[in-house]
């Protein structure tokens, strides 16, 4: 007995000089900045410090990528300028003069993040290095990077910090690459004409990981973007400035994992829910609507059908208009998506009228009518 009690005190040091790492406990991640987002829906699982401004380095260069994959230029050979090859630090070895695909720089700028690979890409894709930055900004917007300014296709540093983004807004750049299948497909790659991915999430440490970008330099420190999916589930890690990665993206993907299931919260199809005299059983939600949630969440989601108000007008059916209200649903008594109500009318009439239509040939064909 006095053994077993020595062994279970014990134990409780032990859990408290050295407490177990998960994602949910704040500071329990070594990065200055990180977050955990889904991928599918953008709900954030966890963040520290997610929109706090910083140099980013490498990971830079998954703009770089998908701009040059929505180029529609991936197959045309690009002739390599001697300015692109003077470009500092990590390098696929370019020679002024070379003739390379596109494709092939943008492999070599994903998985060896070569600096000259990205000049290369920005002269090409943008008619200059500026004017190639210029469309990246432009990108930034549209995705809604607010708290980002991109200097470069590449993430080296400079004197003044003009350079910068957030984990957050790294999340959204990623979310809207993915939906890219070529960018999934170079971004998830392990090994492509001898050079092999620097992501090591990728090719050695963690089975689920499906694509990222590695990133270094002497001011930004390390920073990574991973994506993971696992049973149906996508996720997104982004960490800036931390000494850990390989181990904090991971303990915030298995926490992720652990704890969120992509759950059904609003079904396709007809809205019986609705019994307005003008709509009932001819509305409807044209998608899927999935989301993250922890078991306890699913008991806290509610959906509330808003519906125009009729008019007179509404009495001819074709006259009703094609959205004709939302379903807001919510997580918590909050509002967490937004999703349109159609209608659709079928005509009675005019689809009695064909099914004779069909009936009088089918027994014409099989000789019940016949003339003479």
């Amino acid at each position: 007995m006095k053994r077993i009690i020595f062994l279970l005190v014990i134990f409780v040091l032990i859990l408290t000089v050295f407490p177990p790492r998960t994602a949910g406990a704040k500071g329990s991640i070594s990065a200055r900045s990180a977050i955990l987002m889904d991928q599918d829906s953008g709900r954030i699982l966890y963040e520290k410090n997610a929109n706090e401004v910083s140099r980013i380095a490498s990971i830079t260069k998954i703009m770089t990528a998908i701009l040059a994959i929505e180029s529609g230029k991936l197959e045309k050979k690009v002739t390599i300028s001697e300015k692109a090859v003077r470009t500092e630090g990590s390098s696929i070895y370019l020679k002024p003069g070379d003739k390379v695909k596109l494709e092939d720089l943008v492999y070599g700028l994903m998985l060896r993040s070569g600096n000259d690979a990205a000049n290369a890409i920005a002269e090409n894709v943008g008619g200059s290095i500026e004017g190639f930055v210029f469309l990246m900004n432009q990108k930034a917007k549209e995705i809604g990077m607010n708290n980002t300014h991109f200097a470069n296709p590449n993430g080296l540093d400079s004197r003044k910090m003009d350079h910068f983004s957030t984990a957050y807004d790294m999340a959204l750049l990623t979310r809207y690459a993915m939906q890219n299948k070529t960018y999934q497909k170079i971004a998830g790659t392990k090994t492509y004409k001898g050079w092999r991915n620097k992501n090591r999430l990728l090719t050695e440490k963690y089975k689920y990981c499906t694509g990222g970008k590695t990133g270094f330099t002497k001011l930004a420190k390390r920073t990574l973007v991973t994506t993971a999916s696992k049973n149906g589930e996508n996720l997104i890690v982004v960490t800036l400035n931390d000494p850990d990665d390989w181990n904090d993206h991971i303990s915030m993907f298995e926490y992720g994992f652990k704890n969120y299931d992509s759950t059904i919260i609003l079904k396709q199809g007809k809205i019986s829910a609705i019994k307005n005299k003008y709509l009932k059983n001819n509305v409807y939600i044209k998608h899927e609507v999935d989301y993250p949630l922890t078991k306890q969440e699913r008991e806290e989601v509610e959906i509330e059908y808003k519906v125009m108000k009729p008019n007179k007008s509404w009495k001819d059916p074709e006259k009703i208009p094609e959205i004709v209200g939302k379903a807001v649903i919510y997580l918590d008594k909050t509002p967490i998506r937004t999703v349109p109500i159609y209608y659709h009318f079928t005509n009675k009439k005019a689809k009695e009228g064909w099914i004779k239509e069909f009936l009088h040939v089918f027994l014409i064909q099989i000789g019940v009518k016949t003339n003479g």
